[in-house]
């Protein structure tokens, strides 16, 4: 395993910020740390980094426990959330910059600083100061100075939350082929769902400080512990046991009587969402609406609020949740 955390516990005053949180991140795997403001992820990101100590609990990475090591003693590259680039050096020599404080060479910075723009897509900008640069150019030169000294792991901190949502997506993709390409371990913290799930191998979910779901990320997505994880991944169709007569004591769902083709619903909402089209349903005997996603194109008719319709609801649209 790359990264292994056992009961990482830290507080600010009276406030737990983490409690007990403990998982293992496989070789050369991104960890996608998600949660809600005030979840815990930019402290355990800080944790990991040495910025801060655990009060309780141990880091180990490759095999080494580097609880109580200095940040600086660690190798791990970071990424700030706003860059923290040096406004007056180049951006060569922003990339440098942890190669001279490690005593590299000359010759072989220059050859080190040449990868890196080639890797980021920033050759022939090498020359060019912090502020004639773009948002996402930025980004770039952050990544290039984090990956220059050859990390064991490289720790990400929101790193494409401070751009437009278009180049936050194209950038998501070349973060993606970076991290694929370079073959590192990662540690990513993002507010982002799809951008989580974009980059990461693992996702952890964090609540209140809480450790509330980690694994595969698809399994993750595919499968949310509980209806809190559900709704934060943004599934709309989310009723916990006892909130309707159909949710059965064993966790299941069961949305149509067996001798029913269709369950009546009323149109509530209709919401355009681009090409596509959002309907705010009202099954009839149902005390919440459900959410239908999808396409003019598959209805019968265009529809208007008020219309009834038909819902079908099939048996692999239910997951099973836990409590809580």
């Amino acid at each position: 395993m790359a990264l292994q955390l056992h009961d990482l516990t830290r507080s600010y005053g009276a406030a737990r910020a983490l409690e007990g949180v403990s998982l293992e991140l496989p070789d050369s795997s991104v960890l996608g740390l998600l949660g809600p403001s005030g979840s815990g992820k930019s402290t355990m990101l800080r944790l990991i980094a040495g910025l801060e100590q655990p009060e309780r609990g141990t880091i180990r990475f490759a095999g080494r426990d580097l609880t109580g090591v200095p940040a600086q003693e660690r190798n791990f590259g970071l990424v700030f959330q706003d860059y923290a680039l040096f406004p007056h050096l180049d951006v060569e020599a922003n990339i440098a910059f942890g190669l001279v404080e490690r005593g590299w060479p000359a010759a072989r910075r220059r050859a080190r600083v040449a990868e890196m723009l080639e890797l980021t897509d920033l050759t022939g900008l090498g020359r060019r100061r912090i502020d004639q640069l773009s948002g996402g150019q930025q980004q770039r030169v952050a990544l290039a100075r984090a990956l220059a000294p050859a990390p064991g792991l490289l720790l990400l901190d929101e790193p494409l939350s401070n751009l437009d949502a278009s180049l936050r997506e194209s950038l998501t993709v070349s973060l993606a082929r970076l991290l694929r390409d370079s073959g590192l371990p990662a540690v990513h913290v993002t507010h982002d769902q799809a951008e989580a799930f974009r980059l990461a191998d693992m996702v952890a979910i964090l609540r209140a400080g809480r450790l509330v779901q980690y694994g595969p990320a698809t399994a993750v997505y595919r499968a949310p512990r509980n209806a809190w994880t559900a709704r934060f991944l943004g599934y709309r169709n989310v009723f916990e046991q006892g909130e309707h007569p159909m949710l059965l004591d064993d966790g299941q769902v069961r949305v149509l009587p067996p001798d029913s083709a269709l369950l009546p619903a009323t149109v509530r909402q209709v919401l355009p969402r681009g090409s596509g089209l959002d309907l705010v349903l009202q099954p009839e005997g149902w005390p919440e609406p459900l959410l239908w996603r999808g396409h003019v194109r598959e209805l019968a008719a265009e529809p208007r609020p008020g219309d009834q319709v038909g819902l079908a609801v099939p048996d692999t649209a239910w997951i099973g949740l836990e409590s809580g």
